[in-house]
């Protein structure tokens, strides 16, 4: 049995109080369902800005009412202070998924990006500090490694920012040294590589790349490829993640004195192109789709801030706390498609 599999059988019989942020998003929504199945009671703070009230009803019907009784939302901005301090006035432990995502809406709107996930973060801490909250999990992204050409990407190495979103999610690792070293606050912070799964939101001009050609490809629509297809990319199935969260979380429970900031990369430590992902999701859908064997991606123009090869070295997470993926990109495109069932126009 492997160290996610003996949390998740510990943890109905340890209930505990957790604030998700960003709990109606992709990942929070994932998060709140899991923390519920597994009998504990969760505090969910979203703006509706990129998260979904259908997310949460999704969750509500796949936990139950009895569970979801267990679940007390707020609705409100963590750029507030009162509402930070309003989710960690009962809360243990916290998962901090809120964030203004995407590299290109970072570049259009780098104001927005900073105060939503720099200010945000920030404040945050302070009320959890307030509260005597002493262990934070909290998302970064592997947007953080920047122009540092090495791969795999190991933590200790990063280069510098090729966009608001990554300066950002740089800024917050940093604030949580700080706290760390000046008031004693242990934090996880966690390099998300390409997160992908279901309740993703394919449209928009901000989606990211596997919903959105799931759901050209299952509509007849073109599919729209950046660059010349070679870009590589670290994907990471949802259930890989919570798991991610599940083990920092307990790690921070054991081992929150003295304090520290920690950092760890999430993924599963391959990497596959672009048109390798093209050609897969493809072959996946035939079954369903025969007229997709003559469809080809229409390739145009690199995206600026975009970073050419990505892959993460997880030996770090796997050998401190446990982290093994349950998902590779096949099995995990796998369950997503055969989760919504979708459906040519």
């Amino acid at each position: 049995m492997n160290r996610n599999e003996q949390l998740c059988r510990q943890l109905p019989h340890q209930p505990r109080q957790w604030l998700v942020t960003g709990a109606a998003g992709f990942i929070g929504s994932h998060l709140v369902a899991r923390l519920l199945k597994l009998n504990q009671s969760v505090v969910g703070i979203d703006n509706f800005l990129t998260g979904s009230r259908k997310n949460l009803e999704v969750v509500n019907a796949e936990v139950g009412d009895a569970a979801w009784a267990r679940f007390h939302f707020i609705e409100g901005d963590l750029r507030e202070p009162a509402v930070c301090r309003h989710g960690c006035e009962q809360a243990e432990l916290i998962l901090h998924q809120a964030a203004l995502g995407s590299v290109p809406r970072s570049i259009a709107k780098p104001a927005d990006t900073h105060a939503h996930n720099v200010d945000g973060f920030l404040n945050l801490q302070l009320a959890a500090r307030q509260a005597g909250i002493r262990a934070l999990v909290y998302a970064s992204s592997s947007a953080v490694y920047g122009d540092h050409p090495a791969l795999p990407k190991r933590e200790e190495s990063i280069g510098r920012p090729l966009s608001p979103y990554a300066l950002s999610k740089r800024i917050n690792e940093l604030h949580a040294e700080l706290f760390a070293r000046c008031y004693g606050m242990s934090s996880i912070g966690l390099r998300y590589f390409n997160v992908f799964g279901p309740r993703q939101d394919p449209h928009g001009p901000y989606a990211a790349v596997i919903p959105q050609w799931i759901d050209a490809l299952t509509r007849g629509r073109p599919v729209v490829l950046h660059g010349d297809g070679e870009t590589s990319r670290d994907f990471c199935y949802v259930d890989n993640v919570v798991q991610a969260n599940l083990l920092a979380a307990d790690w921070l429970t054991r081992n929150s004195s003295p304090a520290s900031a920690q950092i760890f990369n999430v993924a599963t430590g391959s990497r596959t192109s672009l048109s390798q992902l093209f050609n897969l999701l493809r072959e996946e859908l035939l079954p369903r789709f025969p007229a997709l064997s003559e469809i080809r991606p229409h390739y145009t123009a690199f995206r600026d801030g975009d970073v050419r090869h990505s892959q993460a070295d997880i030996s770090r997470i796997q050998e401190i706390l446990g982290y093994g993926p349950s998902h590779s990109l096949a099995e995990g495109l796998r369950e997503l498609l055969a989760s919504h069932r979708p459906t040519m126009d």
